[in-house]
């Protein structure tokens, strides 16, 4: 990787060449900082970049909500400064089943933040390929680690309030699932939760449905670099219902942010059957041609 120097005034962002997992044509990669604060206002913060790692398979209001929130909760609740906030969509290596390709997520993510004053989209992480030029999955460890270089490493860091550079602190966000998951044994290597947890820490959001104690529970050891955010308005929406609307042809409209890339692009949907000429016209489902639901 070849790094960029910055001083406290211009931004020359570290790039390199990654392999394109559509064709394997040569892609620039190049780390975003368009948004990235770069000098702190309020003296004796420490600065911190959130980065939330996900499918985004699509985006939805919540996946947005969730850093608000986590803005919120940081300024009133503890002595960080937020700098920046990052989605990182993961590798089409991590096959998931709806998984859209990459490129199509990062420019759905990428619209949805299109007027945020702070929020950011990183492809790293479907950009990264292996000699072949197939996807390669990224762990969550390693993205922290990504973020950690570019920018306490290439960047330099934040400036304070007092002209001298700081370390960034990067932290994971994240639901109440994923913690829950952390908590299963086997599920996750003991050495990237060293990493995740005990390094970089995550502010974790609370979800109906989850026991966020019992998700602690197993990871007390941690629980000094993790911070639990209350949703006073709860919100469940998640990528797997909005899909599963947009399968049965239903409106999703104002549970996403931009219905119309996934219209224009035909995601998520499934394969119409082809129908012959002379087959009938379905009119069971009256003047709404709204056909009955299947069992």
């Amino acid at each position: 990787m070849t790094s960029g120097s910055i001083d406290s005034g211009t931004q020359t962002p570290s790039a390199h060449i990654e392999q394109s997992p559509l064709d394997g044509a040569q892609t620039p990669y190049t780390f975003p900082t368009h948004k990235l604060k770069r000098r702190q206002t309020q003296p004796g913060k420490t600065p911190l970049v959130l980065v939330a790692c996900g499918s985004f398979s699509p985006i939805t209001y919540l996946h947005l909500r969730m850093f608000e929130m986590a803005s919120d909760f940081v300024r009133f609740n503890t002595d960080f400064e937020v700098c920046a906030g990052y989605l990182s969509p993961v590798s089409d290596a991590y096959k998931k089943v709806g998984l859209a390709p990459g490129h199509h997520r990062v420019n759905m993510c990428s619209r949805a933040v299109e007027h945020s004053p702070w929020l950011m989209v990183d492809p790293y992480e479907t950009v990264n390929c292996d000699e072949n030029g197939q996807p390669q999955y990224v762990p969550t460890a390693k993205v922290l680690r990504h973020f950690d270089h570019e920018i306490n490493t290439v960047l330099g860091g934040i400036e304070g309030t007092d002209g001298q550079m700081r370390k960034a602190r990067i932290a994971l966000l994240a639901g109440a699932d994923l913690v829950m998951s952390m908590g299963e044994p086997g599920l996750w290597a003991p050495k990237d939760l060293d990493t995740i947890l005990g390094q970089y820490g995550a502010f974790i959001i609370e979800r109906s449905g989850t026991d966020i104690d019992e998700a602690l529970a197993s990871l007390r050891q941690y629980e000094h670099n993790i911070w639990v955010i209350s949703q006073v308005i709860q919100n469940d929406i998640s990528s797997t219902k909005v899909r599963l609307f947009l399968k049965k042809d239903l409106s999703v409209r104002y549970l996403i942010p931009d219905p119309v890339y996934i219209e224009e692009h035909g995601l998520f949907q499934e394969p119409k059957p082809n129908k012959s000429r002379d087959n009938t016209p379905d009119v069971t489902a009256g003047p709404s041609n709204q056909k009955p639901a299947k069992g």
